[in-house]
């Protein structure tokens, strides 16, 4: 649009005098007062008039903007017309809102004319630099204010006036108009990735499949995640409309959700990183599996301190291209670079099972990885030990190898078709008030487990029996059979060893579940390992078997089984004859009621020996520094392993001491205070934080004390969820997807507390083939 300016150069002092000296006398009929007003009403009005040479564009839109210049005078000039003098009247204004006046020209104007006029408009006396001061003919029909108001270019004009003032009054220029329609714009497509993000995190943290068979639109199961975006779009209509939108601008493909499965991960990875940084020392732990494709997967965890609470992180599975311990190495250090860990300083402990490929003194896992990280010692985790021991001390005593096979015989039997549906009869029959219930099979790799097999055959052995005695009276052949032979192997042997084992193998579940934690610290483990081995030593009595006896015989009169052994007394040898025998020799002790008390303490013996054997670290300076550093540990604050546990990581031996001795003049304030003291590993790194400036040393070596690993449970559980994720359907997953997904699955609590503002600018930065506005 064009505008015109008209310009008028300000009089000079003189000019404006003999203005006012060469005014007209008034009439009567017009009010007393000043020509022009006063002087200062006068200036004021001439600085904000329109007629002044404008320096450039700025200077036109600020005219604009303020509006017609009307000023208000007391009395305006007069001008001789005829026999009468004729001013002009402010109340014009009201009548003719686009009129303006120039006190300096005692003209009037068209604002509108001056600067909204059409490049073609003809000229007009109310645009022109004179302007119109006929005030005779002011109001005139054919002439003045009214035959202008009705001119088409001043009616043009008028009406741009109009948007300019529409516009003006919401402050929306055509740039604001653009800015603020991109802002809409990017808000609109911020909140669909956010809802795009938000369906893919469910779906990732409930470890449901995302994408479907056919993903097409005529497609009857398209998949979980655009079923639960097309049902968000019925109750949305923006999502609606940007499913309905350009198909290349839908971000739903399989690409954009790796991108945004991998964003999310990334952002998971970094807050867990971040907090590793913070607390410096941190230990790895890993452990590797077979998914549904038969790839080798790894997965790494660190344990680390923070904010009070150790934890023990997933950070990724990796696909294992080699299984030797120079490619499980390579991988592990891999990914310690890739996220930034300085590996080689901050590295104090790799916890792993006891395959000598990672256990290995020379060239294993361990040992590559502490050739690079002095600090990053080794330890065989404990639940795996805890197996080992069940193993081992079963392994021992033939009459328990027998007794867990006959075990497995009896599931493996229950278990065939014809069999498992008389087994449910008899459980309805015998237990109508309860649900009918499994036999567990046997374990071999977790037998602590097994303790919930031997719970279940205590519990249900009458209706055991009941299904042997009613299938060995069929005359079925071979199932006949086998349930007779099973059926004589029952006996009060069998019952005794059962009940041993489930008090066992109780106790050894209840350790085996505690060595699962993953906030348990090596010292407490070392304590309850001990608890466990004070507990098998305190079964070896007398008073204890008596009263594990009285519960083998209330099992045997349940299940109506004899506690006497029928056994046929030996024939002495014809040399015997004329002699008096006073020997047992050659006969074999057993007690009156069946169940041999030797077999028990064997039993136990070999547990005990492999708990001491296994789990014993006495000479270990590690071992003995992590105690010196357990409030219920006898060598508590022992400067001997102390230090030798400081000089191992290369602590100031010197700063060290003086520690120590300041940190028992605390605790010893406290005692006199009645505040009590730290009881475990944990209470006692809290207790020193407040202090951790002062005492620096020795916090770090509390720190490396807590984050040494436990055990590979962590791992273990992680791959619970790898069977989740990597299910039968989904085993074409690519690794990238399954370790993203993953991670969003394990870390789930934090996951779900990501801040999707964060992600979209993320992904907004990180995404290459932008199609829509997010920034």
């Amino acid at each position: 649009m064009l505008m015109y300016c008209f310009y008028n150069v300000v009089p000079s002092k003189e000019e404006s005098e003999n203005t006012e000296s060469s005014a007209p006398d008034q009439d009567d009929d017009e009010p007393e007062g000043a020509i022009a007003g006063d002087t200062t009403d006068l200036f004021s009005a001439v600085s904000s008039t329109p007629f002044a040479f404008p320096k450039g564009p700025s200077d036109i839109s600020k005219s604009k903007e303020q509006g017609p210049v009307q000023p208000s005078l007391t009395n305006f000039p007069r001008t001789q017309y005829g026999t009468r003098k004729r001013t002009f009247h402010s109340s014009w204004y009201k009548d003719y809102s686009w009129l303006e006046y120039s006190v300096i020209k005692d003209s009037s104007y068209c604002f509108a004319c001056r600067h909204f006029s059409l490049p073609n408009a003809p000229d007009s006396v109310f645009a022109s630099h004179s302007g119109f001061s006929n005030w005779k003919k002011a109001l005139s029909k054919e002439s003045g204010f009214k035959l202008h108001s009705k001119l088409e270019h001043h009616v043009n004009a008028m009406y741009a006036w109009s948007q300019y003032k529409r516009a003006n009054e919401g402050n929306t220029t055509m740039l604001n108009s653009i800015n603020t329609n991109r802002k809409k714009v990017v808000e609109e497509n911020r909140y669909y990735i956010k809802t795009i993000a938000d369906v893919l995190l469910l779906t990732a943290t409930q470890n449901i499949a995302q994408r479907g068979h056919r993903e097409s639109g005529d497609s009857r199961n398209k998949g979980n995640f655009l079923a639960i975006l097309d049902e968000i779009a019925k109750h949305d209509q923006l999502i609606e409309k940007k499913l309905r939108g350009c198909a290349n601008a839908k971000y739903t493909s399989h690409q954009i959700q790796n991108e945004i499965l991998q964003g999310l991960a990334e952002m998971v990875q970094t807050e867990i990183i971040k907090e590793v940084k913070e607390c410096e020392v941190f230990s790895v732990i890993a452990d590797e599996t077979k998914d549904l494709q038969k790839k080798e997967q790894m997965s790494l965890v660190v344990r680390y301190y923070y904010n009070g609470v150790i934890h023990e992180s997933f950070l990724c599975f990796q696909a294992a291209e080699s299984l030797n311990a120079a490619g499980l190495s390579a991988m592990i250090i891999s990914c310690l670079e890739k996220h930034g860990l300085d590996y080689r300083n901050n590295l104090v402990g790799q916890g792993y099972d006891g395959a000598s490929v990672m256990s290995g003194k020379h060239s294993g896992v361990s040992a590559r990885i502490q050739s690079n990280a002095r600090f990053a010692f080794y330890v065989h985790c404990n639940a795996h030990c805890l197996n080992l021991v069940l193993v081992d001390a079963t392994k021992a005593v033939p009459e328990v190898v027998d007794f867990f096979a006959l075990l497995q015989q009896l599931h493996n039997f229950v278990s065939g078709s014809y069999v498992h549906l008389r087994w449910l009869d008899v459980q309805k029959e015998l237990y109508p008030a309860e649900q009918p219930r499994e036999l567990q099979a046997l374990s071999d790799t977790r037998w602590a487990c097994r303790y919930t097999a031997c719970r279940t055959m205590r519990d249900r052995l009458p209706a055991v029996l009941r299904l042997l005695q009613d299938i060995a009276l069929e005359r079925n052949g071979e199932r006949t059979v086998e349930a007779r032979g099973l059926l004589l192997q029952i006996d009060i042997q069998f019952l005794g060893l059962l009940v041993t084992f489930c008090k066992v193998l109780g106790d050894a579940k209840c350790l085996s579940d505690m060595l699962q934690s993953s906030t348990l610290d090596l010292a407490r483990a070392v304590d309850l390992v001990g608890a466990l081995i004070d507990t098998f030593q305190d079964y070896r009595n007398e008073k204890y078997f008596d009263e594990l006896w009285k519960e083998v015989e209330e099992l045997a009169e349940k299940s109506k089984i004899s506690v006497k052994i029928d056994r046929r007394n030996p024939r002495l040898s014809s040399k015997f004859l004329d002699s008096l025998v006073m020997s047992t020799i050659g006969q074999r002790k057993c007690d009156d009621e069946g169940f041999p008390r030797p077999l028990f303490n064997q039993v136990l013996d070999c547990l005990i020996a492999e708990l001491k054997r296994r789990f014993s670290k006495k000479n270990c300076e590690i071992m003995q520094g992590v105690q010196s550093l357990n409030p219920k540990s006898a060598t508590f604050l022992n400067e001997e392993p102390l230090i030798a546990f400081g000089h191992i990581f290369e602590s100031d031996l010197d700063d060290l001491k003086h520690e120590v001795h300041q940190i028992r003049r605390l605790l010893d304030q406290r005692i006199k205070s009645d505040l009590g003291t730290p009881s475990t590993l944990l209470d006692f790194i809290l207790f020193l934080e407040p202090y951790k400036e002062v005492l620096h040393e020795l916090f770090r070596l509390c720190k490396i004390a807590v984050v040494s690993p436990v055990s590979t449970a962590s791992c273990e559980r992680s791959f619970s969820a790898l069977k989740l994720i990597k299910s039968y359907l989904r085993t074409t997953m690519a690794d990238a997807r399954l370790s993203h997904i993953g991670t969003l699955s394990i870390e789930s609590r934090r996951a779900r507390g990501l801040n999707m503002d964060d992600f979209v600018t993320y992904f907004a930065s990180s995404h290459n083939n932008r199609r829509i506005l997010l920034l």
